[in-house]
């Protein structure tokens, strides 16, 4: 299958993956606690590329996920850190979002937490992470959020290791472009999970995936990888007609049963629930995609205070989860999908490359056909 991913684009752009020995134009999306090695690890060895999401583990459980997915793949991978501004505590406001949970809490004869703590580090901050990163020198590392210090991204690049960043419209693509990243992730507003908006940004103009891609491989002299509501090969192709190297694809792999969600997020994913996705910051602190659920509708209501800084909202958030798991209710987890979520198939990540790819072949094939 001949695709961009293979070749030099007329633009003279530089085919990121083919130098990486991936011959797939498919990207699976390192959603943190849904991505496991075996699920990377299946990817990466059916020819495309395998992704870890490190950002809510600590060192040592981040390098033994690396080293896990290398015991089953010799393959390149992606290991994706996220670099949002470290998180400040604001007391009053998590008392008072601990006193708007408590109501629910006692639904399932349970207490909040007394107090809520920054969950994990932001990779600008975690200086074992980048030293471990450096050691461990995975192919690939992409960033959300935002950017790590320019001496970070530096000494990564050294070390030989491709580097990838989000960007949800144009301003953070040049300030990727501008540090020296390998390639653009173009995360349209579609996408399931967090919103990769930079902390520096001032306004989100939550554009659509199609345009965005658009707009970026038109701007700037990198390959770009379209993100966000792409489900299918027929998602895939019009990605590539529109100027992407690739497309990630990170709900279309959620049902993937390497995946390390429980039954009710699957069940979730495949049933009629994944009908209606929404963007919410209750759940974490910082707008993600999820599939409707108790835990968006409670975000949703009018007299709702304000949410603490993220991740420190996560605290609660996964606190209030694991008592209404307890008591029987499992609306209230963090249920990441992205618009097109019905689309969601329940096969073994390798077949489901395998499909993918024979329909994105399809899907040229027909164009063609449509337009000769």
């Amino acid at each position: 299958m001949s695709t961009p991913a293979q070749t030099t684009n007329k633009d003279g752009k530089r085919a990121l993956l083919s130098t990486l020995g991936i011959h797939k134009p498919i990207i699976q999306a390192p959603m943190a606690g849904v991505t496991a090695p075996a699920l990377a690890a299946a990817v990466s060895n059916a020819g495309a590329l395998g992704s870890l999401g490190v950002a809510a583990m600590n060192v040592e459980n981040a390098r033994n996920a690396i080293r896990q997915t290398r015991e089953l793949t010799t393959r390149p991978f992606n290991v994706n850190v996220f670099c949002h501004r470290p998180a400040t505590s604001d007391a009053a406001v998590e008392r008072a979002w601990l006193d708007w949970l408590e109501p629910v809490f006692r639904q399932y004869d349970a207490t909040p937490p007394q107090t809520l703590t920054e969950i994990y580090t932001s990779f600008v901050a975690d200086e074992a992470m980048q030293k471990m990163l450096l050691e461990e020198k995975p192919a690939v590392v992409s960033f959300h959020f935002g950017l790590p210090p320019d001496a970070v991204i530096a000494r990564l690049k050294h070390a030989g290791i491709r580097l990838l960043a989000s960007a949800t419209q144009l301003d953070e693509a040049a300030a990727a472009v501008e540090a020296g990243v390998d390639a653009i992730v173009a995360q349209g507003i579609e996408a399931g999970g967090h919103r990769g908006t930079f902390d520096t940004t001032e306004r989100d103009e939550r554009l659509g995936t199609f345009a965005l891609t658009r707009l970026i491989a038109s701007e700037f002299d990198v390959p770009v990888i379209a993100a966000g509501g792409i489900m299918d090969g027929a998602g895939i192709a019009a990605a590539l007609a529109l100027g992407a190297q690739a497309a990630q694809l990170g709900t279309a792999f959620v049902a993937c049963p390497e995946t390390s969600i429980d039954d009710a997020y699957r069940a979730a994913l495949l049933g009629d629930a994944a009908r209606q996705t929404t963007l919410t910051a209750a759940i974490s602190g910082r707008l993600a995609r999820s599939i409707v659920n108790r835990f968006t509708a409670l975000g949703e209501d009018p007299h709702a205070p304000r949410v603490p800084s993220y991740p420190i909202t996560y605290d609660a958030g996964k606190a209030l989860n694991a008592a209404a798991k307890a008591g029987g209710e499992t609306g209230y987890g963090a249920q990441w999908a992205g618009q097109a979520a019905r689309l969601a198939r329940s096969l073994p990540a390798a077949e489901l490359v395998a499909q993918l790819e024979r329909e994105t072949r399809e899907s040229i094939e027909r164009l063609g056909k449509g337009w000769a």
